[in-house]
């Protein structure tokens, strides 16, 4: 008899590998994108305040 030795097929390794890369392209994508718009976002909010006044009679 041979005894042939089995070897485990890498398929879900390379798939669970590119998925790891691509979630984490998108979250680096996402997050620079946060720090970006950040001061886009701290100012509206600023505005936002600044028109928030209610006027008491």
């Amino acid at each position: 008899m041979n005894k042939e030795t089995q070897q485990k097929d890498p398929f879900w390794v390379y798939v669970s590998i590119t998925v790891f890369v691509i979630v984490a392209g998108i979250l680096l994508i996402k997050q620079s994108e946060n720090e970006k718009f950040a001061p886009i976002k701290q100012q509206v909010a600023e505005e936002n305040a600044q028109m928030n006044i209610r006027v008491l009679n």
